[in-house]
């Protein structure tokens, strides 16, 4: 998701030209890389600590809820700091936190205390904040004015690719070839059981400890590069409006809503994607997956057969997002023609559609429609954004910031639903159906202004 305060009328400070800042530039996209992929890979760990420490779904759900409540906290402090100590020094203090909760991961693992790496992925979080509370800003002012959508658009097509390489990342280096079952592992002598617990904790810790050497590479090389600093003018007059009294607009009080349950049903489905797809493919439906990934091996050199159900669901996971990146650019191109809050409804529609679909079908049917409500949620982040502070003038920095704080729905929904697939899977998914269906509303209803203040808006 690409988050931070809007980019509408953002300058240099007095005195900065815009000069040709390609190795600044390029650091600031890899920056849309990084939180993406760390993003991607909370499916996989949600997966993966049921095992190695012996949780329940509803207690590995807890992933989401400590990564997304870094994320909480830390939206309204990440503008303080900005403002009061410039862009490059925030986005380097963030690169400090997100890398130092990423090697984390390796004592947390030699210990294997869940709540040790729900620590970690917290502290990655509230770096990652800091980092998107900056970069859409410094993109639009690194290079020529007139070309600063295309240079945002350029960067977040990385926050895409790395979504689709988390996945894939867990399947290959956190999952195990050898798939084990709570039930297995209770059959075995506790010494066998513990030492398979202890391995499946510890393949966590090359991929963070990959991940913190890059963030710590990134972090030195925006240390010794020149950056342009963003003029804060406009943010500070914002700074003066009292931050709850804009939710008097109704767009924004039902768009807060909006997002926090959207956010909630992407965290819910994208961390429980692998627990359903094994769910759902328990019935011998698994001709697709045994053809995909004939084709996987082949490319790779490998063996047909060699990998396990869950790493098979967490390449399945990889193409899912694809199917996430193709609906933004689809999406993107029908707004072209058609009003955003249309194309969020027809969207929002076809994942109510598409859930509904998986409940009452079950097996491969299931699994593909699951797939594909990555397709239709591509759109709704900034669609939802963009709708709920439409219009605001002086007060669309608080709206944004309130709308950005209301990603806590990923904290707090994937519990409901870990709660709920306690009695199965289909349950699990009424999470989704009942956030997929008020989006559908306030893509209909819900973005409209009230008359009066439609009477009153200004024009633009």
């Amino acid at each position: 998701m690409a988050l931070g305060p809007s980019t509408e009328n953002v300058t240099l400070k007095p005195g900065q030209a815009t000069g040709n800042y390609k190795i600044a530039f390029a650091l600031v996209t890899s920056l849309f890389f990084l939180w993406g992929l760390a993003n991607s890979l909370n499916g996989s760990l949600i997966k993966q600590f049921q095992i190695a420490l012996d949780l329940n779904r509803f207690q590995a759900g807890i992933v989401d809820f400590a990564f997304y409540l870094g994320y909480f906290f830390m939206a309204l402090p990440a503008g303080y700091v900005m403002r009061r100590f410039g862009y490059k020094r925030g986005i380097l203090f963030g690169l400090l936190l997100y890398g130092g909760g990423a090697f984390l991961f390796y004592p947390a693992a030699e210990v294997r205390v869940y709540g040790f790496f729900l620590f970690a992925l917290f502290t990655m979080a509230c770096g990652i904040a800091f980092l998107e509370t900056a970069a859409n800003l410094y993109v639009t002012v690194l290079g020529d004015p007139t070309k600063a959508e295309w240079r945002l658009n350029f960067s977040q097509s990385f926050n895409g690719i790395s979504i689709i390489l988390g996945p894939i990342i867990g399947a290959l280096f956190i999952f195990s070839k050898t798939e084990y079952t709570p039930e297995m592992l209770t059959a075995m002598d506790s010494a066998q059981a513990e030492a398979i617990r202890v391995q499946e904790a510890l393949s966590v810790q090359g991929p963070y400890l990959a991940i913190g050497l890059i963030i710590a590479l990134v972090t030195i090389l925006f240390a010794i590069t020149k950056m342009p600093e963003v003029g804060a003018e406009e943010e500070q007059a914002a700074g003066k409006i009292p931050i709850f009294s804009v939710l008097r607009h109704r767009q924004l009080a039902l768009g807060v809503i909006a997002q926090f349950v959207n956010v909630g049903a992407q965290a819910t489905l994208w961390g429980y994607f692998v627990d359903l797809k094994l769910d759902f493919s328990r019935d011998g439906h698994w001709a697709l997956a045994e053809g995909y990934m004939n084709g996987i091996n082949t490319l790779t050199g490998g063996a047909s057969g060699d990998l396990s159900p869950t790493q098979v669901a967490g390449f399945h996971a990889s193409f899912a997002l694809l199917l996430f990146m193709l609906g933004r650019f689809v999406g993107t191109s029908m707004m072209t023609r058609i009003r955003p809050n249309q194309v969020l409804a027809l969207f929002s529609a076809g994942s109510v559609l598409m859930v509904i679909l998986a409940m009452v079908s079950g097996g491969l049917t299931a699994v593909i429609a699951l797939s594909f409500t990555y397709f239709f949620q591509s759109i709704m982040f900034p669609t939802i954004f963009a709708l709920a502070t439409k219009n605001l003038g002086a007060e669309s920095k608080i709206a944004s910031s309130l709308v950005i704080m209301s990603i806590v729905g990923g904290a707090l929904l994937p519990l409901v639903a870990g709660a709920l697939f306690a009695k199965g899977a289909v349950y699990a998914l009424i999470v989704p159906l009942v956030c997929f269906s008020y989006i559908v509303f306030y893509a209909l209803q819900g973005y409209q202004a009230r008359a009066s203040e439609v009477e009153h808006a200004p024009i633009v």
